[in-house]
């Protein structure tokens, strides 16, 4: 059996909606898909994201080191990072070529998600 997987969108509990989604759409440029009570659908391309609102939850800055989200991998990562800095985006670290052969940085966002944008140095 062949298994592929056809789509993924990732889903983030955010204490205050709007403050969420417009941090994603104002600081890391992510387009509306579209909107339904209590949540936002959010794409970077094909990096897609569900924001739902839980207000009474613990944000995820509370959780620590569990406040990795996700890596995701770009191209031109340079003019990414270039972007989210002009945007005004909370960049965590700064990017930077890794020893595993990656060039990558981390954005934080208002709960304290944290998502690695990187792209694979070219050998």
């Amino acid at each position: 059996m062949t298994r592929k997987i056809v789509h993924t969108r990732h889903v983030l509990a955010v204490k205050d909606l709007a403050v969420a989604a417009a941090y994603f759409k104002d600081k890391l440029g992510f387009d509306l898909d579209f909107t339904s009570p209590g949540w936002e659908f959010l794409s970077f391309g094909d990096y897609k994201v569900m924001l739902g609102e839980c207000r009474d939850e613990m944000t995820a800055e509370a959780t620590g080191n569990h406040s990795w989200f996700a890596h995701a991998l770009v191209e031109n990562v340079d003019d990414v990072y270039a972007e989210f800095n002009e945007r005004g985006a909370n960049i965590l670290s700064r990017i930077a070529n890794k020893p595993w052969g990656i060039r990558d940085f981390t954005v934080i966002t208002p709960d304290g998600h944290r998502i690695v944008f990187g792209q694979v140095i070219d050998k």
